[in-house]
């Protein structure tokens, strides 16, 4: 399976502005030095806690913002370096699916204007064609032609979510970013829109990538995964392997956060002390030392790189992978006290 998809060492800082005109009292690290490959067809989850980066980073891929560092690589095409006519078509073939679809879809609108508003931009469709596209594209996401003039306030959540769909693969993309599709909507029709999900991926042959807080969606939906935190990938690979066998603490903690209805396993409770640093001023080593129940010295001022332990399975621990072969201060591999740490 060829790559739809790679970033190379992508950065995205944020400058915080001070109370001076052009003044700046420090840089926003949400995403620092991410490298991931994602394939022609999968479905690629990305998980971790509120202001990790994971929004940040999607946006990243698609073009909605520009790394500060790094190479986002589309078809192998880099897509910072094209000029900006070639930008825009290239952008066409990347869509995203928004999380509230409450706030995306422009109230004033009927269904037909929202839907047909990529394709009017793009200006190479006549009134007919759209709205012959318009009436496909709603029978396709289970509504139909009779409410091609409602506007979404007639809709429920679960219905403005379809519209919302619609809207993102009108000009037939290959990639399609889902940030948090179903978090906003009801239980009752969440496996609803995923499962649509599921059959336009199917139908349309589209790659995803699967933003969620929800494990046993991502279980479900996703090929391959990465975990975040603090804007640094903690794991990745197979979903199956990392949901088999979590190798970073980080990973175990949100795993066991999970509420299982099995009785017949006893799962240990991984609770978390602290709350996540300022992403302005983020720890030197690894950036989850201070909350890491099984920290050593060597991780407030080493970084871990993301190395592979088995096939298509990667962690970023030196639990996991030792420290690197050069020349460390003594007791390193000691546990942390913590007793004094500021979080």
């Amino acid at each position: 399976m060829s790559e739809i998809l790679e970033l190379k060492n992508v950065s995205v800082h944020f400058p915080v502005k001070g109370g001076l005109p052009f003044f700046s009292r420090g840089m926003i690290q949400a995403v620092s030095d991410v490298s991931l490959t994602i394939k022609h067809g999968e479905t690629f989850g990305v998980v971790g806690e509120s202001g990790c980066g994971k929004t940040t980073l999607a946006n990243a891929m698609i073009g909605m913002v520009k790394p500060t560092a790094g190479q986002v690589l589309f078809k192998g095409v880099d897509l910072n370096g094209l000029p900006r006519d070639e930008f825009k078509k290239m952008r066409r073939q990347m869509q995203m699916i928004f999380q509230d679809p409450y706030s995306s879809l422009n109230p004033r609108f009927n269904v037909y204007q929202i839907v047909s508003e990529p394709m009017f931009i793009r200006g190479e469709d006549s009134e007919e064609e759209m709205k012959a596209r318009v009436v496909e594209l709603l029978e396709l996401v289970g509504l139909s032609a009779e409410d091609l003039y409602r506007h979404p306030s007639d809709f429920s959540g679960g219905q403005r979510q379809r519209i919302g769909i619609a809207r993102a693969i009108s000009l037939n993309p290959s990639f399609l970013v889902c940030d948090e599709p179903v978090s906003a909507l009801d239980v009752s029709i969440h496996a609803q829109i995923l499962n649509l999900l599921v059959e336009l991926q199917e139908r349309l042959n589209l790659t995803y990538v699967f933003i969620s807080h929800n494990l046993a969606d991502v279980k479900k939906m996703c090929d391959r995964m990465a975990v975040m935190y603090l804007g640094k990938i903690m794991e990745s690979g197979d979903s199956d392997k990392i949901f088999r066998q979590p190798l970073h603490p980080y990973t175990q903690a949100l795993l066991a956060a999970v509420l299982d209805t099995s009785f017949d396993e006893r799962r240990d409770q991984i609770v978390l002390q602290g709350d996540i640093p300022s992403p302005i001023n983020p720890p030197a080593g690894c950036r989850f030392w201070q909350r890491c129940p099984k920290a050593m010295e060597g991780c407030k001022t080493v970084p871990p790189e993301l190395i592979e332990v088995e096939e298509d399975h990667f962690a970023a621990c030196h639990l996991v992978n030792g420290f690197p072969d050069v020349e460390l201060p003594a007791g390193c591999d000691e546990p942390v006290d913590k007793e004094d740490v500021q979080v």
